[in-house]
């Protein structure tokens, strides 16, 4: 399965951006190579979903590039960010998670974060124009809410503070744990977000950050000197 997925995301990629991935993939191609993981409904659900992926991502390269200076082109930051092979893999895995599609949305998200160094869990959500600058060792958990406008640096993490034990004492499932990341929200470096805590709209949050508690739309979050 592993082979076939890895298949699947070479297919994406080559049919998203040709220039830079092209393999001679059409979509009749990656259609077959769908129905060998999940079934036909679901498979041409995705190959509908391209346009509508192609836009997302369009939105994410230019989030991206209009947040670096050092980016001189919309072909760099495709071909060279690694947030854009991350994010690649994110919303086709997110997809493929809304239609019930098992194991294979984390296998792909595992692929990236192999490659990228950047994890995102297939079942968070993040809104459009979303940009990561580097990206190495970035962390966004499962019930993660992230909006528009929204970018982070390096070594963030949006995790989890803690979570309740059933009997048993295993972790209930399905609990949201994850921070809630407002619209035109900025966290810097080795920043870590914890816990179902909202941060603000326009909320900045300064580098190597230990973050509990919401914030106030706008609030700007600093090491003191």
């Amino acid at each position: 399965m592993v082979n076939k997925v890895e298949q699947i995301i070479n297919g994406f990629r080559a049919i998203l951006y040709p220039k830079f991935y092209g393999n001679g993939m059409t979509e009749e191609l990656l259609y077959a190579l769908m129905c060998g993981i999940m079934n036909k409904e679901q498979a041409a659900q995705m190959i509908d979903y391209l346009p509508e992926l192609r836009k997302q991502l369009e939105m994410d390269v230019e989030a991206t590039y209009n947040g670096d200076p050092a980016a001189e082109s919309f072909d760099e930051i495709i071909c060279c960010y690694p947030a854009i092979k991350a994010m690649i893999n994110y919303r086709i895995a997110h997809r493929m998670l809304k239609l019930g599609v098992k194991l294979v949305p984390r296998i792909i998200t595992e692929k990236a974060h192999a490659e990228t160094g950047i994890d995102i869990h297939p079942a968070a959500t993040i809104g459009h124009h979303f940009s990561i600058d580097h990206g190495t060792g970035v962390v966004i958990g499962a019930t993660c809410i992230i909006g528009n406008n929204v970018k982070l640096y390096q070594g963030v993490t949006l995790g989890a503070k803690s979570f309740p034990l059933d009997e048993n004492g295993h972790p209930i499932k399905g609990i949201p744990r994850h921070p809630i990341i407002e619209d035109d929200v900025i966290i810097y470096s080795n920043s870590t977000v914890l816990g179902r805590i909202t941060i603000g709209q326009g909320t900045i949050i300064g580098g190597n950050l230990w973050v509990t508690e919401g914030t106030k739309p706008g609030e700007k979050l600093m090491q003191k000197n």
